[in-house]
């Protein structure tokens, strides 16, 4: 996908009430606000003074026209830099394109795809594919962007109530005989393979594991990042290490 206009680069000052940051653009000594969309603790994403990328809006309702998208993330253990994009939204974007241009091999027979579907306990799942004669598919997408040992993405990256609860309503749409998959994406352009985080939240890991054993689809796949042209794009599938 790619982003409406140019991104404005940046550097971070501080993430703070979990939704906003403050950022210095140039040589500028006045901080600006900018929107932070992500719930999560953005863990090795908010280093202070990190080269960071924002899209602008042009629409007046809202309270801070820039949106953070990306940031560069230099390893401690390499002389290597990596982009990592901690819009989380933006993960669902990309799968929703991929989807619809049918450039997922695992899901080109479906002919119909709806998004945010209320399925379960009160739950919305983030995509339900259908074609005639088949089960449907229940697809739940999580956006990847930690990554504490080389090259290895971790998920959560905070205890997720709500992840657990999309795992067990995934488990029981299997149980009904539907197909359901547990996608992550990983929008951090050093990691190339996942695992759960089990030290961050075991419960999950539990029930991640526990859904594989149900044969729930546990995938992953990588994603290009640029910031010229800016730009995110699906790449290849990365294996997900369990045991």
């Amino acid at each position: 996908m790619h982003f409406n206009s140019p991104l404005i680069e940046g550097r971070l000052i501080k993430r703070y009430k979990r939704f906003l940051a403050d950022i210095v653009i140039g040589d500028q000594l006045t901080p600006i606000t900018v929107h932070c969309p992500n719930t999560g603790s953005m863990l090795n994403c908010q280093s202070k003074g990190a080269k960071i990328w924002c899209s602008t809006s042009d629409n007046p309702k809202r309270k801070y026209a820039m949106t953070w998208e990306l940031i560069e993330i230099c390893s401690p253990k390499t002389t290597h830099s990596h982009l990592a994009c901690v819009n989380t939204l933006r993960a669902n974007q990309i799968i929703a394109e991929a989807l619809t241009l049918k450039v997922l091999d695992p899901f080109l027979a479906y002919q119909t795809i709806k998004k945010e579907v209320r399925y379960g306990q009160g739950s919305r799942v983030d995509f339900v594919l259908t074609q005639p004669h088949q089960p449907d598919c229940y697809i739940e997408v999580k956006s990847v962007t930690l990554s504490e040992e080389l090259e290895v993405g971790l998920f959560p990256d905070a205890v997720t109530e709500r992840g657990v609860r999309h795992l067990k309503e995934l488990i029981y749409q299997k149980t009904l005989g539907q197909r359901a998959v547990l996608l992550f994406c990983a929008q951090h352009t050093g990691i190339t393979c996942i695992k759960p985080a089990d030290h961050i939240d075991s419960l999950y890991g539990v029930m991640l594991r526990k859904a594989d054993a149900a044969g729930v689809e546990i995938l992953a796949y990588s994603v290009e990042i640029s910031t010229a042209p800016a730009q995110l794009l699906l790449s290849k599938p990365l294996p997900v290490i369990l045991h």
